[in-house]
Protein backbone atom coordinates (compact mmCIF):
# COMPACT_ATOMS: atom_id res chain seq x y z
CA UNK A 1 0.00 0.00 0.00
CA UNK A 2 0.88 3.56 -1.33
CA UNK A 3 2.21 5.78 2.08
CA UNK A 4 -0.02 8.53 2.07
CA UNK A 5 1.63 11.86 1.33
CA UNK A 6 4.60 9.63 0.24
CA UNK A 7 7.17 11.09 -2.78
CA UNK A 8 6.73 8.36 -5.17
CA UNK A 9 9.49 8.43 -7.09
CA UNK A 10 12.92 7.93 -5.90
CA UNK A 11 16.61 7.98 -6.53
CA UNK A 12 18.77 5.87 -4.91
CA UNK A 13 22.04 6.36 -5.00
CA UNK A 14 23.80 3.63 -3.30
CA UNK A 15 21.09 1.47 -3.52
CA UNK A 16 22.89 -1.68 -4.29
CA UNK A 17 24.79 -1.87 -1.09
CA UNK A 18 23.95 -3.07 2.27
CA UNK A 19 21.53 -0.49 3.46
CA UNK A 20 20.52 0.28 0.48
CA UNK A 21 19.25 -2.54 -0.71
CA UNK A 22 17.53 -3.03 2.44
CA UNK A 23 15.85 0.30 1.74
CA UNK A 24 14.92 -0.09 -1.91
CA UNK A 25 12.78 -3.12 -0.76
CA UNK A 26 11.42 -0.81 2.30
CA UNK A 27 10.52 1.72 -0.18
CA UNK A 28 9.27 -0.42 -3.17
CA UNK A 29 6.83 -2.35 -1.08
CA UNK A 30 5.57 1.28 -0.11
CA UNK A 31 4.51 1.51 -3.20
CA UNK A 32 7.60 4.10 -4.63
CA UNK A 33 9.07 3.79 -8.31
CA UNK A 34 13.42 3.31 -7.62
CA UNK A 35 15.79 4.64 -10.38
CA UNK A 36 19.40 3.32 -8.11
CA UNK A 37 22.73 4.56 -9.11
CA UNK A 38 25.18 2.39 -8.36
CA UNK A 39 28.81 1.65 -9.91
CA UNK A 40 29.01 -1.66 -8.02
CA UNK A 41 32.63 -0.85 -6.53
CA UNK A 42 31.66 -2.22 -3.17
CA UNK A 43 27.92 -4.01 -4.15
CA UNK A 44 26.93 -6.70 -6.56
CA UNK A 45 24.10 -6.67 -8.79
CA UNK A 46 23.11 -9.69 -7.20
CA UNK A 47 22.10 -7.98 -4.51
CA UNK A 48 18.94 -5.59 -6.43
CA UNK A 49 17.93 -8.92 -8.40
CA UNK A 50 17.01 -10.45 -4.77
CA UNK A 51 15.37 -6.89 -3.85
CA UNK A 52 13.50 -7.87 -6.79
CA UNK A 53 12.61 -11.07 -5.52
CA UNK A 54 11.84 -9.82 -2.67
CA UNK A 55 9.50 -7.15 -3.63
CA UNK A 56 7.62 -8.05 -6.68
CA UNK A 57 8.84 -5.05 -8.36
CA UNK A 58 11.15 -3.91 -10.82
CA UNK A 59 13.88 -1.12 -10.69
CA UNK A 60 15.60 0.76 -12.92
CA UNK A 61 19.56 1.07 -13.04
CA UNK A 62 22.00 3.62 -13.79
CA UNK A 63 25.24 2.12 -13.52
CA UNK A 64 27.57 5.10 -12.83
CA UNK A 65 30.15 6.75 -10.38
CA UNK A 66 28.68 9.69 -9.00
CA UNK A 67 32.23 10.87 -8.22
CA UNK A 68 33.62 10.82 -12.01
CA UNK A 69 33.36 14.13 -13.41
CA UNK A 70 33.02 12.45 -16.63
CA UNK A 71 30.06 10.65 -16.10
CA UNK A 72 28.05 13.78 -14.96
CA UNK A 73 26.57 14.88 -17.75
CA UNK A 74 24.97 11.25 -18.22
CA UNK A 75 23.91 11.36 -14.87
CA UNK A 76 22.25 14.32 -15.13
CA UNK A 77 20.64 13.23 -18.51
CA UNK A 78 19.03 10.04 -16.38
CA UNK A 79 17.72 11.33 -13.73
CA UNK A 80 15.99 14.32 -16.10
CA UNK A 81 14.90 11.37 -17.79
CA UNK A 82 13.40 9.62 -14.56
CA UNK A 83 11.66 12.79 -13.34
CA UNK A 84 11.95 11.84 -10.26
CA UNK A 85 10.25 13.30 -6.60
CA UNK A 86 13.25 13.67 -4.52
CA UNK A 87 16.56 11.01 -3.45
CA UNK A 88 17.72 9.00 -0.68
CA UNK A 89 21.86 9.23 -0.70
CA UNK A 90 23.61 6.26 0.45
CA UNK A 91 26.78 6.56 -2.33
CA UNK A 92 30.01 6.59 -1.18
CA UNK A 93 33.22 5.12 1.14
CA UNK A 94 32.83 4.00 4.77
CA UNK A 95 35.28 2.48 6.75
CA UNK A 96 36.78 4.15 9.27
CA UNK A 97 39.98 3.00 9.42
CA UNK A 98 40.49 3.44 5.47
CA UNK A 99 39.62 6.94 5.45
CA UNK A 100 42.51 7.58 7.67
CA UNK A 101 44.72 5.46 5.66
CA UNK A 102 43.24 7.17 2.27
CA UNK A 103 41.62 10.43 3.83
CA UNK A 104 41.82 12.36 0.21
CA UNK A 105 39.88 9.21 -2.05
CA UNK A 106 36.84 9.83 0.87
CA UNK A 107 37.06 13.49 0.33
CA UNK A 108 36.64 13.09 -3.48
CA UNK A 109 34.49 10.30 -3.68
CA UNK A 110 31.89 11.29 -0.73
CA UNK A 111 31.87 14.86 -1.61
CA UNK A 112 32.11 14.63 -5.30
CA UNK A 113 29.11 12.01 -5.42
CA UNK A 114 26.95 14.25 -3.01
CA UNK A 115 27.66 17.62 -5.36
CA UNK A 116 26.31 15.32 -8.91
CA UNK A 117 23.81 13.99 -7.11
CA UNK A 118 22.56 17.42 -5.83
CA UNK A 119 23.38 19.04 -9.22
CA UNK A 120 20.86 16.01 -11.26
CA UNK A 121 18.04 16.68 -8.60
CA UNK A 122 18.30 20.47 -9.17
CA UNK A 123 18.05 20.17 -13.00
CA UNK A 124 15.26 17.48 -12.35
CA UNK A 125 13.19 19.97 -9.91
CA UNK A 126 13.29 17.03 -7.23
CA UNK A 127 14.45 19.55 -4.53
CA UNK A 128 14.38 16.69 -1.43
CA UNK A 129 17.17 14.94 -0.37
CA UNK A 130 17.40 12.12 2.62
CA UNK A 131 21.36 11.69 3.13
CA UNK A 132 23.01 8.89 5.03
CA UNK A 133 25.13 10.89 7.71
CA UNK A 134 26.51 9.05 10.42
CA UNK A 135 26.57 8.92 14.45
CA UNK A 136 30.36 9.36 13.70
CA UNK A 137 29.40 13.32 12.83
CA UNK A 138 29.60 13.39 16.97
CA UNK A 139 33.13 12.64 18.10
CA UNK A 140 33.71 12.12 22.03
CA UNK A 141 32.51 15.27 23.78
CA UNK A 142 28.80 14.65 24.40
CA UNK A 143 27.69 12.71 27.13
CA UNK A 144 25.15 9.38 26.13
CA UNK A 145 22.51 9.27 24.97
CA UNK A 146 23.68 11.72 22.41
CA UNK A 147 20.62 14.29 21.01
CA UNK A 148 20.64 16.00 17.62
CA UNK A 149 21.96 19.04 19.50
CA UNK A 150 24.73 16.95 20.63
CA UNK A 151 28.46 18.82 20.18
CA UNK A 152 29.97 17.92 16.57
CA UNK A 153 33.72 16.67 16.12
CA UNK A 154 34.17 13.66 13.75
CA UNK A 155 37.32 11.63 15.34
CA UNK A 156 37.69 10.63 11.80
CA UNK A 157 38.03 11.40 7.93
CA UNK A 158 34.91 9.34 7.17
CA UNK A 159 33.10 11.21 9.65
CA UNK A 160 34.59 14.81 8.77
CA UNK A 161 33.31 13.79 5.15
CA UNK A 162 29.66 13.25 6.44
CA UNK A 163 29.70 16.16 8.59
CA UNK A 164 30.66 18.29 5.50
CA UNK A 165 28.33 17.08 3.16
CA UNK A 166 25.48 17.83 6.25
CA UNK A 167 26.73 21.04 5.82
CA UNK A 168 26.98 21.23 2.34
CA UNK A 169 23.15 20.52 2.12
CA UNK A 170 22.00 23.01 4.94
CA UNK A 171 24.08 25.85 2.93
CA UNK A 172 22.20 24.54 0.08
CA UNK A 173 18.35 25.01 2.01
CA UNK A 174 19.39 28.28 3.07
CA UNK A 175 20.32 29.48 -0.50
CA UNK A 176 17.55 28.37 -1.84
CA UNK A 177 14.46 27.20 0.24
CA UNK A 178 12.70 24.87 -2.12
CA UNK A 179 14.76 22.50 -0.60
CA UNK A 180 13.82 19.83 1.92
CA UNK A 181 16.86 18.37 3.65
CA UNK A 182 16.96 15.25 6.39
CA UNK A 183 20.58 14.33 7.26
CA UNK A 184 19.83 10.27 9.02
CA UNK A 185 22.58 10.30 11.57
CA UNK A 186 22.98 6.15 11.56
CA UNK A 187 24.51 4.34 14.56
CA UNK A 188 25.47 1.29 14.13
CA UNK A 189 23.35 -1.00 11.20
CA UNK A 190 23.65 -4.61 11.92
CA UNK A 191 21.30 -7.45 11.04
CA UNK A 192 20.12 -8.57 7.46
CA UNK A 193 16.67 -9.18 5.71
CA UNK A 194 14.31 -11.71 7.69
CA UNK A 195 14.17 -13.55 4.29
CA UNK A 196 18.25 -14.26 4.55
CA UNK A 197 18.50 -13.06 1.18
CA UNK A 198 19.57 -9.86 1.59
CA UNK A 199 22.50 -8.57 3.90
CA UNK A 200 26.18 -7.25 4.34
CA UNK A 201 28.86 -8.85 1.50
CA UNK A 202 32.10 -6.66 2.21
CA UNK A 203 35.06 -6.49 0.27
CA UNK A 204 37.92 -8.01 1.66
CA UNK A 205 38.44 -8.03 5.25
CA UNK A 206 35.60 -6.53 7.53
CA UNK A 207 35.76 -3.15 8.22
CA UNK A 208 32.74 -3.18 11.07
CA UNK A 209 32.06 -5.58 13.87
CA UNK A 210 29.43 -7.93 12.61
CA UNK A 211 30.50 -9.23 9.40
CA UNK A 212 33.76 -9.99 10.80
CA UNK A 213 32.10 -11.95 13.73
CA UNK A 214 30.01 -13.73 11.16
CA UNK A 215 33.06 -14.99 8.44
CA UNK A 216 34.12 -16.38 12.12
CA UNK A 217 31.23 -18.30 12.74
CA UNK A 218 31.05 -19.34 9.39
CA UNK A 219 34.08 -20.53 9.12
CA UNK A 220 35.52 -18.06 6.56
CA UNK A 221 37.96 -16.62 9.34
CA UNK A 222 40.04 -18.22 12.78
CA UNK A 223 39.59 -15.27 14.68
CA UNK A 224 38.11 -11.87 15.46
CA UNK A 225 39.98 -9.11 16.01
CA UNK A 226 38.60 -7.10 19.12
CA UNK A 227 40.31 -3.70 18.75
CA UNK A 228 41.49 -2.40 22.32
CA UNK A 229 40.00 -3.90 25.59
CA UNK A 230 41.30 -0.74 27.81
CA UNK A 231 38.19 1.62 26.96
CA UNK A 232 36.53 3.20 30.32
CA UNK A 233 33.18 0.84 29.66
CA UNK A 234 31.76 -2.15 31.28
CA UNK A 235 34.39 -4.57 30.52
CA UNK A 236 36.80 -2.56 28.25
CA UNK A 237 35.60 -3.09 24.98
CA UNK A 238 33.92 -0.36 22.94
CA UNK A 239 30.44 0.34 23.41
CA UNK A 240 27.96 1.11 20.26
CA UNK A 241 24.50 1.47 19.45
CA UNK A 242 23.19 -1.53 17.02
CA UNK A 243 20.32 -0.67 14.93
CA UNK A 244 18.84 -3.49 12.96
CA UNK A 245 19.04 -2.86 9.15
CA UNK A 246 15.11 -3.10 8.19
CA UNK A 247 14.49 -0.84 11.31
CA UNK A 248 17.13 1.75 9.73
CA UNK A 249 14.93 1.29 6.58
CA UNK A 250 11.84 2.06 7.91
CA UNK A 251 13.45 5.17 8.72
CA UNK A 252 13.96 6.02 5.49
CA UNK A 253 10.72 5.74 4.29
CA UNK A 254 9.59 7.45 7.23
CA UNK A 255 11.95 10.47 6.64
CA UNK A 256 10.82 10.53 2.94
CA UNK A 257 6.93 10.69 3.58
CA UNK A 258 7.75 13.54 6.43
CA UNK A 259 9.62 15.38 3.80
CA UNK A 260 7.01 14.83 1.22
CA UNK A 261 4.48 16.23 3.56
CA UNK A 262 6.36 19.66 4.16
CA UNK A 263 4.31 22.37 2.84
CA UNK A 264 7.94 24.65 2.77
CA UNK A 265 11.52 23.47 2.75
CA UNK A 266 13.32 23.10 5.74
CA UNK A 267 16.87 21.04 6.50
CA UNK A 268 16.71 18.17 9.48
CA UNK A 269 19.33 16.25 11.22
CA UNK A 270 17.97 13.16 13.05
CA UNK A 271 19.56 10.03 15.16
CA UNK A 272 18.56 6.79 14.10
CA UNK A 273 19.05 4.42 17.07
CA UNK A 274 17.58 2.26 19.51
CA UNK A 275 19.06 4.58 22.47
CA UNK A 276 20.69 1.48 24.09
CA UNK A 277 24.59 0.66 23.87
CA UNK A 278 26.18 -2.91 23.78
CA UNK A 279 29.75 -3.89 23.94
CA UNK A 280 32.07 -5.85 21.41
CA UNK A 281 31.75 -8.47 23.87
CA UNK A 282 28.24 -8.48 24.49
CA UNK A 283 27.31 -8.32 20.86
CA UNK A 284 30.25 -11.42 20.40
CA UNK A 285 28.21 -13.53 22.96
CA UNK A 286 24.92 -12.62 21.83
CA UNK A 287 26.00 -13.84 17.85
CA UNK A 288 27.49 -17.10 19.72
CA UNK A 289 23.86 -17.86 20.86
CA UNK A 290 22.22 -17.00 18.04
CA UNK A 291 24.62 -18.94 15.48
CA UNK A 292 25.42 -22.10 18.35
CA UNK A 293 29.05 -21.57 16.96
CA UNK A 294 32.36 -20.42 18.67
CA UNK A 295 33.63 -17.02 18.25
CA UNK A 296 36.90 -17.06 19.04
CA UNK A 297 39.11 -13.74 19.52
CA UNK A 298 42.12 -12.12 20.09
CA UNK A 299 42.61 -8.69 21.50
CA UNK A 300 44.70 -5.86 19.16
CA UNK A 301 45.18 -2.45 19.70
CA UNK A 302 42.64 0.56 19.33
CA UNK A 303 41.83 1.54 16.00
CA UNK A 304 42.79 5.05 15.30
CA UNK A 305 39.39 7.16 15.09
CA UNK A 306 37.53 5.32 17.36
CA UNK A 307 35.44 6.52 20.46
CA UNK A 308 34.71 4.77 23.71
CA UNK A 309 30.99 4.85 23.80
CA UNK A 310 28.20 6.40 21.72
CA UNK A 311 24.36 5.53 22.25
CA UNK A 312 21.61 7.66 20.63
CA UNK A 313 18.95 9.87 21.73
CA UNK A 314 16.37 8.46 19.35
CA UNK A 315 13.24 10.67 20.47
CA UNK A 316 13.19 13.18 17.96
CA UNK A 317 12.81 10.46 15.02
CA UNK A 318 9.99 8.88 17.08
CA UNK A 319 8.28 12.34 17.58
CA UNK A 320 8.94 13.49 13.45
CA UNK A 321 8.18 10.88 12.13
CA UNK A 322 6.56 8.05 14.43
CA UNK A 323 9.06 6.03 14.03
CA UNK A 324 11.39 3.78 16.85
CA UNK A 325 13.46 1.02 16.64
CA UNK A 326 11.57 -2.40 16.78
CA UNK A 327 14.00 -5.45 16.64
CA UNK A 328 16.30 -6.47 19.50
CA UNK A 329 20.13 -7.33 19.43
CA UNK A 330 19.07 -11.19 19.24
CA UNK A 331 17.03 -10.33 16.21
CA UNK A 332 19.90 -8.67 14.85
CA UNK A 333 22.30 -11.58 15.22
CA UNK A 334 19.32 -14.40 14.25
CA UNK A 335 18.89 -12.31 10.77
CA UNK A 336 22.63 -12.33 10.68
CA UNK A 337 23.19 -15.44 10.96
CA UNK A 338 20.60 -16.57 8.74
CA UNK A 339 22.24 -14.24 5.89
CA UNK A 340 25.76 -15.73 6.81
CA UNK A 341 24.55 -18.86 6.96
CA UNK A 342 22.40 -19.30 3.93
CA UNK A 343 25.09 -17.16 1.71
CA UNK A 344 28.88 -18.45 3.06
CA UNK A 345 30.74 -16.25 0.31
CA UNK A 346 28.27 -13.63 0.31
CA UNK A 347 27.06 -12.73 -3.15
CA UNK A 348 29.99 -14.89 -3.99
CA UNK A 349 31.36 -15.24 -7.63
CA UNK A 350 28.29 -13.14 -8.72
CA UNK A 351 30.59 -10.02 -7.23
CA UNK A 352 31.78 -7.97 -10.51
CA UNK A 353 35.43 -8.00 -10.22
CA UNK A 354 38.06 -5.02 -9.25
Amino acid sequence: MTRKGGAQRIVVAGGAGYIGSHVCVELLQGGKSLLVIDDFSNSSPEALKRVREISGADIELLRADLADPAQEGAVIERVAKFRPDGAVHLAGLKAVGESVAEPMRYYRVNLGATLTLVKALDAAGARLVVFSSSATVYGERNANPVPETGALGPTNPYGRTKLFIEEMLRDLQRADERWKICNLRYFNPVGAHASGRLGEDPAGVPNNLFPYIAQVAVGRRATLAVFGNDYPTRDGTGVRDFIHVEDLARGHGAALDHLAGEKKGLALDVNLGTGRGYSVLEAVAAFKRASNRDIPYEIAPRREGDVAEIFADASLARALFGWRAEKSLDDMCADHWRWQRDNPDGYGRLKPQS
